[in-house]
């Protein structure tokens, strides 16, 4: 690789929006990594002057993946402004309509966006390499079909309760605009049994209480059942609890918030346990193609940089907690969340995310179920309250791939500043101004390179196994 010492992967495909990554290379390694997110958007820029509701409809456009949880976000930056929380039985229908989208994300990705990799033709003649053909070709495979079949089981949750899938505007600052009756509810729990029996018979080939008992890394790597086991053993083939190791800290703003509290703890996990403060958060600009100065959201702005200055080479803002880069996302919610096989995997690789997803797919249908068998439909759904002329609040949530957080400032009673930090902007931003890289550009930094690959497999793994929602992750 002497005589290749930078190379440009990208744009990715089986990522949502465009993505590059410019790797320094040495002796055969990456050495450094920019990751780059070449396409601005301006959806923070769209809010400022609007009414307040509108919000709730704008936002959920930015994506049309993780379009609930962006609504969920933007309904509670707004609750929180009005002075208004939902009824215990909207927050519980709300958090049902999210997790459905979670689970149906986890599905999708292991399926359709990171499984395909090992396909290739670079992986023919390992033992499992017939059998991942078998199950992941794009657009054939075995897995993928299910999958797609169970996913659309699944989303008759959305249609039922939500309306629609994607864009909603089931979710409100004080409930949901449906109220189910006991129909519902009946309907609601045989979705949920079927979607149950798929991931039984075809994801774990076992009772998802026996992979959710796991508890440290052996046990976990002697799972042989369904397409998780087929994952497990190319993972121990391939090395990928080693490939693409994280730093070990871990963020969640706690994920489902119900009435008693989320239903995924929120925390900071460094070593151990720690509160989390949202006031530490701040945007470092110094290699992004913004303007303005290092701030906290509620204080920050959105400026693009048209002249692209020299030395910035993203148009991702740079958070930061505390002035030092998270990860975020499954692993790191079930981190936060105490499980004891996330705990164990902590500061892995490529193996531990995507373990870390499954553990939390197997971990979202019990809370599904619990949350569908909690439905009162004699209880109230929603309530009402009123924009105020000046306030703000703040959404904190957690989507698929991680901490999403919505701030919203109102004066005179439109919209003066609304700042948007998704899970992706966390974990694909730029350098900051002491030269600290984002999570994936650190986890990218010892990754293998064969000699000619222009687009290196190793490397895609690891940017895969973030799970990269890239339309989110800029403004």
């Amino acid at each position: 690789m002497s005589d290749t010492p930078r190379l440009v992967v990208g744009p990715f495909n089986r990522v949502e929006g465009d993505l590059e990554v410019h790797l320094d290379m040495a002796d055969g390694r990456v050495a450094a990594a920019q990751v780059n997110a070449p396409l601005y958007r301006g959806f923070e820029r769209m809010l400022e002057g609007k009414d307040p509701r509108d919000a709730l409809t704008i936002t959920p456009r930015i994506c049309g993946i993780c379009s609930i949880s962006q609504s969920t976000a933007a309904a509670r930056a707004l609750g929180a402004a009005m002075g208004l929380a939902p009824t215990a039985q909207g927050a519980g229908i709300a958090a049902l309509i999210q997790a459905v989208e979670n689970a149906s994300d986890h599905l999708i990705h292991f399926n359709l966006f990171f499984m395909p990799d090992f396909t290739r033709p670079p992986y023919a003649g390992r033992a499992w390499h017939a059998r991942a053909v078998d199950r992941f070709t794009a657009g054939e495979g075995g897995a993928q079909r299910a999958a797609i079949e169970a996913r659309a089981g699944l989303m008759h949750i959305l249609g039922l309760m939500a309306g629609k899938w994607p864009h909603t505007l089931a979710i409100q600052p004080g409930g949901v605009t449906r109220a189910p009756d006991a129909r519902d509810k009946l309907r609601i729990a045989v979705t949920l049994r079927a979607f149950r029996r798929y991931l039984e018979t075809v994801v774990f080939g076992a009772a998802l209480e026996e992979f959710i008992a796991l508890e440290t890394p052996a046990a976990l790597m002697r799972w042989d059942r369904g397409d998780a086991g087929l994952f497990l053993e190319i993972a121990a083939d391939l090395g990928l609890d080693d490939l693409g190791r994280g730093a070990g800290r871990y963020m969640s703003f706690g994920a489902y918030p119900l009435e008693d509290g989320p239903a995924f703890a929120a925390g900071l996990w460094e070593g151990g346990l720690q509160p989390l403060d949202p006031a530490a958060i701040a945007e470092d600009l110094s290699h992004a193609w913004m303007l303005g100065q290092t701030a906290h959201p509620f204080a920050g702005e959105t400026r693009p940089d048209e002249a692209m200055r020299d030395g910035a080479y993203s148009w991702c803002k740079a958070p930061r907690l505390s002035g030092q880069p998270v990860e975020v996302g499954a692993l790191a919610r079930q981190v936060v969340d105490g499980h004891p096989l996330a705990l164990a995997l902590a500061g892995g690789g490529v193996l531990a995310r995507v373990a870390g997803r499954l553990l939390e797919l197997a971990r979202t249908q019990i809370l599904m179920e619990r949350l569908a068998e909690g439905i009162d439909p004699t209880a109230r759904f929603m309530v009402q309250g009123a924009v105020p002329e000046a306030g703000q609040g703040a959404g904190l949530i957690e989507a698929a791939r991680g901490a999403l957080g919505h701030w919203l400032r109102i004066e005179g009673g439109r919209i003066a500043s609304y700042q948007i930090i998704a899970p992706t902007t966390w974990n694909f931003s730029p350098r900051d101004a002491a030269g600290m890289p984002g999570p994936l550009e650190a986890a990218l930094v010892g990754v293998p390179v064969a000699e000619g690959e222009e687009t290196p497999v190793a490397v895609q793994h690891v940017v895969r196994s973030f799970d990269p929602c890239m339309v989110c992750t800029v403004h």
